[in-house]
């Protein structure tokens, strides 16, 4: 989801929606709410990309708590939902203008926004919910790989390279780990899979990325290119995407370390009563 609140001061517009954009579905919509008092606005509209709960379930309570909020979407099955986009339609926010992006597949009804100020030095963002991430894209839950073709390739990038992208959902490392896989050879997955390392490490963000950096390392977007396909053993772009959608599915997932505090619960017996059989 991405919020909007007025008033804003211009140079601290982009910082705002994009702090808010992460808080509607966790932890849920009182963060988001703190911000909004702390920045001493008034928030007047959501945007949300998809019907998932992990992006969308904070609008209910939101709409209880800020009566007469907007909350726009492509799809009926989105909470609390108000306006319903069309593709490519304009929006107007105070100085900031949103085109709605209709990218079907990751769910039938997805919507990416993007956003720009007329007259602005400042680079336009691309809020892409699951359907582009720093280093993939989302899975195919309601579509075809012919769809995210066309989302990724005519729809996403086709927009000014510059574009910042703000994804759904922080996968970064795992995503570099997975191109790497795909193209060895690459520098350029070399050196974000270690910066995206050290952001983890240190607790810091990975997003957002640039529209720019995407096609130099992320493999989704990368369907010509000779090593990728020769990773999945396809020629026809649509085919090594759909191929290589099968191929990240599949990937490993990493090894979780258990919470130490679990550990210590595991060994004074406290989980026995739930764990013996009737």
């Amino acid at each position: 989801c991405v919020v909007f609140g007025v008033p804003l001061l211009s140079a601290r517009r982009w910082a705002f929606i994009t702090s808010c954009a992460h808080h509607i579905a966790a932890p849920g919509p009182f963060q988001l709410l703190e911000i909004v008092r702390r920045e001493d606005v008034v928030l007047r509209a959501v945007l949300t990309t998809h019907h998932h709960w992990d992006h969308a379930r904070g609008n209910e309570e939101l709409a209880r708590l800020c009566p007469g909020l907007r909350v726009y979407g492509a799809d009926e099955r989105i909470g609390a939902l108000t306006h319903k986009v069309a593709p490519n339609e304009e929006l107007t926010f105070g100085a900031i203008r949103v085109r709605c992006l209709f990218t079907p597949c990751h769910t039938s009804g997805h919507m990416c926004y993007f956003m720009w100020e007329d007259g602005s030095p400042d680079a336009p963002a691309l809020f892409s919910g699951d359907t582009l991430f720093v280093g993939g894209c989302g899975k195919f839950f309601e579509g075809t790989a012919e769809q995210m073709y066309t989302n990724l390739t005519q729809v996403l990038g086709a927009l000014p390279k510059e574009t910042k992208v703000f994804c759904g959902h922080e996968c970064t490392v795992r995503n570099l780990k997975f191109a790497l896989k795909v193209e060895p050879e690459n520098e350029v997955v070399k050196k974000k899979l270690a910066w995206a390392k050290q952001r983890d490490d240190e607790d810091l963000p990975t997003v957002p990325s640039t529209l720019q950096e995407e096609f130099l390392y992320n493999p989704f977007l990368r369907v010509t290119e000779e090593a990728v396909q020769k990773f999945t053993g396809k020629t026809e772009p649509v085919e090594v995407l759909r191929a290589l959608r099968t191929e990240k599915d599949n990937f490993k997932k990493p090894k979780e370390r258990p919470h130490p505090q679990a550990v210590l619960a595991f060994d004074w017996g406290l989980f026995s009563p739930f764990l013996e059989k009737k």
